[in-house]
């Protein structure tokens, strides 16, 4: 459990394959950003009763299985609190993995639970605010991610769109010491220009899916986005 400002990180199986999920605290309630793991509900329900709020809103940032494990468990234990998703990710919320007609013929990657029954109550789209954050449509590992930055404190929590567990990368670009984001990337193009989305916001703390906290990140991302530009005009290359 690490905090910044009026964000919570939890991460669970930190030395194997952390996961994390984010709590984002208002005036009276609290925004839980993805639901972890199916057994991550215990420690997320007691990390609000710590912060002496209620949770009121469950957002995700998209549909594989490792943002969404314990959202069955947390709706029936918070009855009162309403599911966020945007429309196109709500697909793989229910584990529908096939591509839409106006979207690029790639196979849609990642683990999908086929077991969720939560449905949501709000679809969320680019420019929305829940409380404090706006919402940033950030496409590429998943059709549909979202992510959400804090007008307060321009933290910006990214679910996929990066990971630093092996190093600060862009997703879709292979990490040797954690290389499954890049594995359950849907269009690394895509990706790359969400993450030029995210630089442009200067976001003063980069949350990510998987992997440590970012203060002052911006210069990391350039750096991210520069190798993952080269790797594909590489990849161009060799198909041409």
């Amino acid at each position: 459990m690490n905090q910044f400002q009026f964000l919570t990180q939890l991460t669970f199986l930190k030395h194997f394959f952390p996961v994390n999920c984010y709590i984002v605290e208002e005036e009276s309630e609290l925004t839980l950003i993805d639901a972890a793991l199916p057994y991550s509900s215990k420690e997320i329900m007691q990390a609000a009763k710590r912060l002496g709020k209620p949770i009121t809103r469950i957002v995700l940032t998209h549909g594989h299985e490792d943002h969404v494990g314990s959202l069955d468990r947390l709706a029936k234990q918070l009855p009162q609190a309403k599911v966020y998703i945007s429309e196109r990710e709500s697909h793989l919320l229910a584990g529908d993995r096939k591509v839409l007609p106006n979207e690029p013929l790639m196979p849609i990657k990642g683990g999908l639970s086929i077991k969720i029954k939560t449905k949501p109550d709000v679809f969320i789209a680019e420019g929305d605010r829940i409380g404090s954050l706006l919402v940033v449509s950030t496409p590429g590992h998943t059709p549909g991610m979202m992510s959400f930055f804090d007008t307060r404190t321009k933290a910006i929590i990214v679910g996929d769109a990066f990971q630093t567990r092996g190093g600060l990368a862009v997703s879709g670009q292979f990490q040797w010491l954690f290389p499954f984001p890049a594995l359950a990337t849907w269009n690394r193009v895509m990706a790359l220009e969400s993450a030029r989305k995210i630089l442009n916001l200067n976001p003063s703390l980069l949350a990510v899916g998987h992997g440590n906290m970012l203060l002052n990140p911006s210069k990391s991302i350039s750096k991210a986005i520069e190798k993952t530009q080269k790797h594909l005009q590489l990849d161009r290359k060799r198909v041409v």
